[in-house]
């Protein structure tokens, strides 16, 4: 192995990805597997958590080798082993943790605990190298939606936040009231192409004039109260103009909110972040309205939207060319909040 070469294996467990990957030099990804338990939750309509951790524990050992093999290299050529410790599902995060801590222990290399959502912020940087700071992250997810300013690498402040419902939360429940399938944001896109957009008039909650926060609990207790009254009444609506307006309403708010926030906070750029980054209609919202203003505009491909192990490689690449080493008493933590500019160790 080349001394100046530095190789991380990022190890990600948080819900129902069982993914690793290696990255090189924080430039190189040489290998990238994943391991989807979408088929198995699919028929329950959501992720069921015990099933998840054991789907991990039966999986994690073979993707790790997996990615190990595809890169060319094995344990005794890391400089590190990065993993998500939080947030997440306590159990799936306890396997991927688990098995991080005891091959590096036995590597004999660093640990680096990462938070699944800044391991989101640097999937941005994997087919991106070169942002410049400070950019403006809007982070949309299954648990979290965020407005965050990135001032330099593991400095960076969070100005807005989910109140309630986060943006892939309430997708995913409105998917299932209108029975399309887990998970909902897809499902969502694919019924919205043809319906319209305008057939209902949701609510786009935007809380306070100066506020960054968000809200999508009133928004989603609007459409099921719309379907639940259509329901009384015997009348049928059309899935496809529900799902549109429904899309439309997210959308609205999640462009605005970043609009105002860039009003607030001069950037040289927006990121997006999370698996609602996939999103076609968010994407191309936010395109045309940072065209208007001459900023330029990054996101990463779908693969690196889901939850994976390239991105908590890339997160970890940082913390370890920082020496931000985690101890061994490193833990799941479920509920872990994005820390901003605190860099103490785990």
């Amino acid at each position: 192995m080349n001394e100046k070469q530095v190789i991380i294996l990022g190890i990600e467990t948080s819900c129902d990805e069982t993914s690793a990957a290696v990255l090189v030099d924080g430039r190189e990804l040489k290998s990238h597997i994943i391991s989807s338990q979408v088929s198995t939750h699919q028929k329950y309509g959501g992720v069921v958590p015990e099933i998840a951790s054991r789907e991990h524990c039966l999986h994690i050992q073979n993707v790790v080798e997996q990615a190990l093999e595809q890169a060319g290299y094995d344990f005794t050529d890391l400089s590190a082993i990065a993993v998500t410790y939080g947030p997440g599902l306590v159990g799936s995060l306890l396997v991927g943790v688990a098995a991080a801590k005891a091959m590096a222990y036995a590597a004999e290399i660093p640990l680096i605990g990462i938070n699944h959502l800044e391991g989101h912020i640097y999937a941005n940087f994997l087919e991106h190298k070169d942002i410049e700071f400070p950019f403006l992250i809007l982070l949309v997810s299954g648990g979290h939606t965020n407005l965050i300013l990135f001032r330099e690498h593991l400095d960076y402040e969070i100005l807005g936040q989910t109140r309630d419902d986060a943006a892939g939360e309430a997708f995913d429940k409105i998917a299932r009231a209108l029975g399309l399938g887990y998970p909902g944001g897809p499902y969502i896109q694919k019924a919205a192409q043809h319906g319209d957009a305008n057939a209902f008039q949701f609510p786009r909650t935007m809380l306070e004039a100066d506020s960054l926060d968000f809200s999508f609990s009133g928004l989603k207790s609007a459409v099921l109260n719309t379907m639940n009254t259509a329901k009384m009444k015997g009348e049928t609506l059309n899935t496809a103009d529900l799902a549109a307006s429904f899309q439309a309403a997210v959308i609205d708010v999640l462009v605005q909110k970043t609009l105002r926030a860039l009003e607030m906070h001069p950037v040289k750029s927006l990121a997006l972040a999370g698996g609602v980054a996939a999103n076609s209609l968010l994407r191309e919202s936010l395109q045309t309205e940072l065209a208007k203003r001459n900023l330029p505009f990054y996101y990463p491909s779908p693969i690196f939207c889901t939850d994976n192990g390239a991105m908590i490689a890339m997160a970890g690449y940082y913390r370890y060319k920082a020496k931000k080493y985690s101890s061994w008493i490193l833990n799941a933590v479920p509920a872990l909040k994005l820390a901003g500019s605190d860099k103490t160790e785990n």
